[in-house]
């Protein structure tokens, strides 16, 4: 049946993420970078498209509201959710260009860029992760087994290892959750 092979082929893109020693320790070196960023004053800004926009806003959001528990909210965005500054440089540039001009505007020294893309070769986020190396930005990248073209520009590449576009992002996500978790309870600890 369909439905038990894809929760197989789900469990299967983990276990290899869980036996992935080095790829354990990157997410881990991630996520203190990110804590880092945030006990420095700076952001942890998403960019994506399509379902990997959508897992960006998610993680923004667990950042700047909330993850296990009630603390201080961290600054966190997701790039696209201003629908008229989106469609206005659309419009007027291009689509390749909305993220890295935002990046532009409002990225500085320190900030950290995570552009999510399942085969790595959205230009609009390579772009993107290109603008935040120039302003001295962290540049980090979730992509597929591949890391496509993303992976000449970003500092740290998280590539799942799995061609399979859902199947990515069911890791992506999970991932995501993981560095929200790391950050959240090396921030704010919760006493014993």
């Amino acid at each position: 049946m369909r439905i038990s092979e894809s929760i197989k082929e789900s469990i299967e893109v983990k276990q290899k993420i869980l036996a992935d020693a080095s790829l354990i320790e990157l997410i881990g070196e991630v996520a203190r970078h990110c804590a880092e960023a945030f006990c420095n004053g700076n952001k942890v800004l998403f960019c994506g498209n399509g379902g990997s926009a959508a897992d960006a806003q998610h993680l923004a959001a667990e950042f700047s509201g909330r993850f296990y528990y009630d603390r201080p909210p961290l600054p966190s965005d997701a790039l696209h959710v201003n629908t008229s500054y989106l469609t206005a440089v659309a419009n007027d540039y291009s689509y390749e260009e909305v993220y890295s001009r935002i990046i532009r505007g409002v990225g500085k020294e320190g900030d950290i860029l995570i552009g999510i893309s399942t085969s790595g070769n959205s230009k609009n986020i390579i772009n993107a992760l290109d603008a935040a190396n120039e302003k001295g930005m962290i540049t980090i990248g979730l992509t597929g087994e591949t890391g496509g073209k993303m992976k000449d520009h970003c500092d740290y590449l998280i590539k799942v290892p799995s061609g399979d576009t859902p199947r990515i992002q069911e890791a992506q996500i999970m991932i995501g959750h993981i560095i929200c978790e790391l950050v959240e309870t090396a921030l704010f600890p919760k006493e014993k």
